[in-house]
């Protein structure tokens, strides 16, 4: 079970850390805001983790505040952003 445990935790930081650097380089505010999803994601895979390793159901509030955070974020993002991704787009415009 440690062994699983650590690997599972290993695999969710590397995962953390690559979104990191994607939400800090992203060409658009679109790849910056999936990679801010996707690692509240992570951060929710994290927290359940630790619940079934603890085997309690504290973290149960946290993990719903999360998922909504996330839900609404990625709602309200996807609303007020125009239809277009396209960079040369965006630089043709300027």
């Amino acid at each position: 079970m440690t062994v699983v445990l650590w690997i599972t935790l290993g695999m969710l930081g590397l995962a953390a850390l690559l979104l990191l650097a994607r939400a800090t380089m992203g060409p658009t505010m679109l790849d910056r805001t999936v990679a801010l999803d996707v690692l509240i994601a992570v951060l929710i895979c994290g927290v359940g983790v630790e619940a079934a390793r603890d085997e309690h159901t504290f973290t149960l509030p946290i993990l719903l505040v999360l998922t909504l955070l996330g839900f609404v974020g990625s709602v309200s993002i996807a609303r007020f952003t125009r239809g277009s991704d396209d960079i040369e787009a965006e630089k043709a415009e300027r």
